[in-house]
C-alpha cells in the first residue's frame, strides 16, 4: 500500500498522528506528514482508520 497526505489540503488537526503514530507525525509547523520509511505503509494496521479520521480527507491510501 502507498501512503500520502495532500499538504494543500491538510489542516493540522492531527488525527492521524493520533489513530496512527507508527505511521504518521506532524512536522514543524503543525501538519501532518508520514514518517520516513513507512511510506508503503509497511507495519500500520490502522492507517486506513487514519485515513477516514481525517476530517478534510487528506490522506489517500492505495493499494
Amino acid at each position: 500500500m502507498r501512503i500520502s497526505i495532500d499538504t494543500g489540503v491538510c489542516i493540522g488537526a492531527g488525527q492521524c498522528a493520533l489513530v496512527s503514530p507508527d505511521v504518521f507525525t506532524q512536522d514543524d509547523d503543525g501538519f501532518g506528514t508520514v514518517v520516513p520509511g513507512r511510506e508503503d505503509g509497511a507495519g500500520g494496521p490502522l492507517v486506513r482508520e487514519a485515513a477516514r479520521a481525517c476530517p478534510v480527507q487528506a490522506i489517500t491510501v492505495a493499494d
